[in-house]
């Protein structure tokens, strides 16, 4: 029996998945999957990088403003939602394309990795709370260093949770592949660095011109704390910082481009280890969509 298609669209922050995902979904009847750990949140449009309206060209696009900022949204949540989209998708007889950042959300879909099953806990995680970043990282590279190599240290709520993982079972568990029902294709978008990190350089100006600082006082103002704000990711993290004092406005500004790039470099290595993606120049988009047409052939 053939299984479904679905296309995946992986690479660096800035490398143009956003733009390949609505070219792929207007050229082959597609509609689009948001993998996108922040982008699910309401309210949080410019520091996501949030795909506007204008920009989807009239491509449906599923799992965006869904839950509000206050609400706890996991991997295990994505994954049974993302299956719901999928599966209507491909009901209705069209190409489901996940595109996002948050390569472990892709990794739960394709079976390529499993959501722990260890229940949050409060109070193990309250305990952790007169640690800095760097303290949880050190306390994590004495508990398991396999797991402490591949996190990403300024994610506290990773960290953390790495922490509560291991405290029930001892270690963060190895993944088991399991057999996805679904035939994929993963498209992997490569960027020269220098090109890479002058995209990051003129979206982050752009996102500062269209109100991102705006963006996170408005949050603030609405209830959110400021430990929330920085579970959130590096630009809600540094523009929270200086909106405490603890930055200069182009010390925050200079720290958080140097802190995507470090972010970019580490997406790459993450994905660079995935024999199943299949690297391409974004610029060469007609390749890409020959590429594309053959799978689903």
């Amino acid at each position: 029996m053939k299984k479904p298609k679905v296309i995946a669209i992986v690479g660096p922050t800035s490398s143009g998945k956003t733009s390949l995902s609505i070219a792929i979904a207007k050229t082959f009847n597609g509609e689009v999957i948001s993998a996108d750990s922040r982008q699910v949140y309401t309210k949080m449009d410019i520091g996501t990088g949030k795909v506007a309206e204008k920009e989807m060209a009239g491509v449906p696009h599923h799992l965006i403003d869904i839950v509000d900022p206050m609400t706890v949204y996991t991997g295990a949540d994505f994954k049974r939602d993302a299956t719901l989209s999928l599966d209507d998708i491909l009901k209705r007889k069209r190409l489901p394309i996940i595109v996002g950042g948050t390569f472990f959300y892709i990794e739960l879909l394709r079976g390529t990795m499993q959501v722990a099953p260890v229940p949050p806990d409060p109070i193990f995680r309250a305990s952790l709370d007169i640690y800095d970043n760097m303290q949880l990282l050190e306390i994590l590279k004495a508990k398991d260093a396999h797991r402490a190599v591949s996190i990403d240290s300024d994610n506290r709520r990773r960290l953390v949770r790495s922490l509560e993982i291991i405290n029930k079972l001892g270690v963060v568990p190895e993944p088991v592949k399991v057999e996805s029902e679904y035939d994929w294709l993963i498209l992997g978008l490569n960027v020269e660095k220098k090109i890479l990190h002058q995209n990051i350089h003129a979206r982050l100006q752009e996102r500062f011109e269209a109100g991102m600082i705006d963006e996170v006082k408005g949050l603030h103002a609405a209830g959110i704390t400021y430990d929330r704000l920085d579970s959130f990711g590096l630009e809600y993290r540094y523009i929270a910082r200086y909106l405490q004092g603890e930055l200069s406005e182009s010390q925050m500004k200079n720290e958080l481009e140097t802190k995507i790039r470090q972010f970019a470099k580490r997406q790459l290595t993450w994905l660079k280890r995935d024999s199943e993606v299949e690297w391409f120049e974004p610029k060469n988009q007609e390749v890409i969509l020959d590429r594309v047409k053959a799978f689903l052939q």
